[in-house]
């Protein structure tokens, strides 16, 4: 066979298919309104979240020491006493009344907006439910005409920490209470000394509390609570706009409605002594106090 004929028969070659063409990269517009579109969807998911389920809540007084300090941070069960325009941000009222209503147990400690404003979230414990008869005689609560069973426990001692100096600063006193109370530890730093005691509830419920001195409203006239409404104490007995002071703007709350109910402290999730600095990452680890994250109640 000659060399013309091998070509002759030489298979010819194959055209190869055009490619597929590349889908055109999405316009910088569309990424854009992705991004709107995610972080709205975001937002309206963690507004869901905070305020049916689960909200994070802050302590910015001493109201209830020996349980809560200065720059606690805690998780409040929304879920757990119904819902009502109080659970949504800025109390929008789109719910009317409460719905899934559940009256709180004695000893619970609750979130709620602090009358009479109802504006700001106040933390404090329930001590008196409707229908209950509230007394204080010489610092001892009479709840149904029979005093709480309270006894001494060992001192409570706190060192003096920069956020407890800085919200003493604001209300105008002494980081504790009085230099009566104030003293310097075996470490060498300022620590507060107070006198601590255990309640006791009927139902058997105890917790600590604190009596650092005479007050007026260590004696208070006999309330009954009416329906729809609670009678709340700070466990800092000394230190606590409560009940047992009239629904005032910055002094008191009166008898709280359970419509002003936000919902139920469940667990400490982080504490800061307030020491910590914006610029030195370090000092974000040495200002927690670790030992205080995951106390429930």
């Amino acid at each position: 066979m000659t060399e013309a004929s091998l070509t002759a028969e030489t298979t010819p070659p194959v055209e190869p298919a055009p490619a597929a063409p590349s889908p055109a990269p999405a316009s910088a517009k569309e990424e854009a309104m992705d991004t709107v579109r995610f972080l709205a969807l975001l937002a309206i998911a963690v507004l869901i979240f905070r305020s049916f389920f689960l909200s994070p809540f802050n302590i910015p007084s001493e109201s209830m020491q020996p349980r809560l300090l200065i720059g606690d941070y805690l998780l409040v069960n929304k879920m757990a006493y119904g819902y009502s325009k109080y659970s949504l941000p800025f109390s929008v009222p789109l719910i009317p009344g409460r719905v899934f209503a559940r009256t709180p147990e004695r000893g619970d400690v609750v979130v709620f907006k602090a009358p009479p404003v109802n504006d700001n979230d106040y933390i404090k414990r329930v001590i008196g439910l409707p229908g209950d008869s509230i007394q204080v005689k010489d610092g001892i609560v009479w709840l149904n005409g029979a005093p709480l069973k309270r006894e001494p426990m060992a001192d409570f001692v706190i060192p003096v920490t920069p956020n407890m100096i800085e919200a003493s600063r604001q209300q105008g006193t002494l980081p504790c209470y009085s230099t009566e109370f104030e003293e310097i530890g075996a470490n060498g730093q300022r620590q507060c000394r107070y006198k601590q005691f255990e309640e006791t509830l009927p139902s058997g419920k105890s917790y600590a509390i604190l009596d650092i001195a005479p007050i007026a409203q260590d004696n208070t006239p006999l309330v009954v609570v009416p329906e729809g409404h609670l009678f709340l104490m700070g466990d800092n007995r000394d230190r606590s706009a409560d009940s047992r002071f009239p629904a005032e703007e910055n002094q008191g709350i009166g008898l709280v409605p359970e419509e002003n109910l936000v919902g139920h402290a469940l667990v400490g999730m982080f504490s800061t002594d307030g020491s910590a600095s914006w610029f030195n990452p370090i000092s974000w680890f040495t200002a927690a106090r670790w030992g205080r994250i995951g106390e429930g109640f």
